[in-house]
């Protein structure tokens, strides 16, 4: 529930706290003196657009803190531990909007920044706020299913279906998606098959093309290469002066390091002449004048560089554009077992949702009725004594499930019922809304209902039988009303009062005579008098004994 409401700088208030309690409250006071502020600060906390002009003049920020006791909440204690939002106190719940001059805002959660679409998402189990012109947004079809969930019990399995509908519709995207992306590549694929076979029937290996043309290289020079050799094996082979001359050095008695570093380097050149040499003969016997080698060489080099041609890739990239060739081929063949395997996932999400959209449905046209029969009682309960209200359900595929149906009323018995915004008045939709909004509300698990003058247009006994369901309503919801009529604040478990001063406006707690008051000054406007005191006494008795 909600347990406190602090505002500073906030439009005209400069500073301002209020606690709230269980059971109903009920909110009072002049018109213009403030009222309506309440609503909108709550409706920041709740993740509505901010902007500057909410920021009291010459100040450089506003903020509305909302403090909440989630004790009787334990799933939204686990989404906020979830989200790593959870004080050490997982019963308190304490979220921050501060707005500066400038229009920027931040929103905290327990004193972590969160999203604006977070608090959006979390203020759906927090808090039901019926504001005035309620009516209009019971017209919309969404609305007026998410209401009967509400009294069917049937949200959070209206939660299951539209996560189921939303998996079935994300995977039937991705199939379209990718049955395109294969019917494209049919013909890619037939042209890729006859490319490889071509490549596959030349037979390439990894690093052939390199060897072929080194291969090419000695055999198109052979004779030039055999030339080359012979010379420089003649020319090494011709070394007789320096073999003696190592013979020589070899024979002199003289340790000096001179010498012993000129005879070893010596040694080394005479050794590696002699590797080289050996290199060269071994070399020569590789070299062979082969003209027929030489034409296969060529025959192969030619048809490798015409298929790179035709590629377009260079010949030396011939072998890795075979690779890639038979990947992309391998990739179609999986893109297949992919899509086959997407297809029987949809096919399984598809069946999930339409058994869980089957299992909701029943639910709720078992509901419909009771649904229907309640708010009919409450409609002539508040004055309206020949109305009725239907449910006419018709069938339709979406993320809400198999149902599409539409409120209907009747408020002469001699018409047939029809929707709501043709055939009542706009005294009766009022009426009409709040019976609505009552019903949904007694089977709801919201833990507090907030209502902007959902009494409008009424008083008398109409305005006494509003407030004493309210009360009825507040035993198990918190319930806080912002009322003009003096019967339905007189039934309240607490009273407060809006007063405006200059520019400040104040919230006060009322009790006692102050209460009395109040509830006089509602009664019969600024001419207060001992008779409209006695009469606010009456009321006050009245409801003090329909709380025994």
């Amino acid at each position: 529930m909600l347990k406190q409401l602090t505002l500073k700088n906030f439009v005209v208030i400069e500073s301002l706290e209020v606690r709230f309690d269980t059971g109903l409250s009920t909110i009072t006071g002049e018109s213009g003196a403030g009222k309506s502020i309440l609503l909108s600060a709550l409706n920041l906390v709740l993740g509505a657009r901010a902007s500057a002009d909410v920021v009291r003049p010459k100040s450089e920020r506003a903020d509305v803190i909302a403090e909440f006791d989630l004790g009787r909440l334990p799933g939204i204690s686990q989404r906020l531990q979830e989200a790593e939002l959870l004080d050490e106190d997982p019963d308190l719940l304490i979220i921050r909007r501060s707005i500066s001059a400038q229009g920027r805002s931040r929103a905290l959660v327990n004193g972590i920044p969160v999203t604006t679409q977070f608090l959006r998402s979390l203020s759906i189990l927090l808090i039901d706020i019926h504001a005035q012109n309620e009516h209009i947004q019971l017209a919309d079809r969404g609305t007026q299913l998410q209401l009967l969930d509400d009294y069917a019990g049937t949200t959070s399995a209206a939660a299951e279906v539209a996560t189921h509908f939303k998996n079935w519709q994300q995977g039937q995207s991705e199939l379209d998606v990718l049955g395109e992306q294969l019917e494209t590549a049919a013909d890619r694929k037939e042209l890729l098959t006859y490319q490889l076979e071509e490549l596959d029937e030349l037979g390439l290996s990894d690093g052939e093309i390199e060897t072929l043309f080194e291969t090419h290289r000695r055999l198109a020079g052979a004779h030039e290469i055999q030339h080359a050799i012979q010379r420089t094996i003649q020319s090494v082979e011709q070394l007789d002066d320096l073999h003696a001359a190592q013979r020589q050095l070899s024979e002199i008695q003289d340790s000096a390091d001179a010498l012993t570093s000129a005879r070893g380097n010596l040694d080394t050149a005479l050794s590696l002449l002699d590797d080289a040499q050996r290199d060269l003969v071994h070399y020569a016997d590789q070299v062979v004048i082969d003209p027929q080698a030489l034409s296969d060489v060529e025959q192969r080099l030619d048809l490798a560089q015409g298929l790179a041609r035709k590629h377009k890739v260079k010949v030396e990239a011939l072998f890795a554009h075979q690779q890639a060739l038979r990947t992309s081929l391998e990739d179609m063949d999986s893109d297949r077992t992919t899509f086959d395997a997407l297809q029987k996932r949809v096919a399984k999400s598809e069946a999930a949702f339409n058994k869980a959209a089957k299992n909701l449905s029943a639910k709720r046209r078992k509901a419909a009725p009771k649904f229907a029969a309640s708010v009919t009682h409450f409609l002539q309960q508040l004055g309206i004594s020949a109305g009725r209200f239907e449910i006419e359900f018709d069938t339709a595929v979406s993320e809400r499930g198999l149902d599409k149906l539409e409120y209907l009323v009747s408020t002469n018995p001699d018409f047939p019922a029809g929707p709501l915004t043709q055939i009542a008045s706009g005294g009766e939709q009022t009426r009409i809304s709040l019976s609505i909004q009552i019903v949904a509300a007694q089977h709801s698990h919201l833990p507090c209902l907030i209502l902007d003058e959902a009494d409008v247009g009424v008083g008398g006994t109409t305005a006494d039988t509003i407030g004493r369901i309210l009360r009825n309503l507040a035993q198990h919801t918190q319930v806080i009303c912002i009322t003009h009529a003096p019967q339905v604040a007189a039934l309240g478990n607490h009273h407060f009062r809006v007063v405006k001063t200059g520019n400040q406006t104040s919230i006060e707690p009322l009790m006692g005579d102050e209460r009395i008051d109040e509830l006089a000054r509602m009664l019969a406007g600024a001419d207060i008098n001992e008779k409209s005191r006695a009469y606010a006494t009456s009321l006050l008795t009245d409801a003090a004994n329909e709380g025994e």
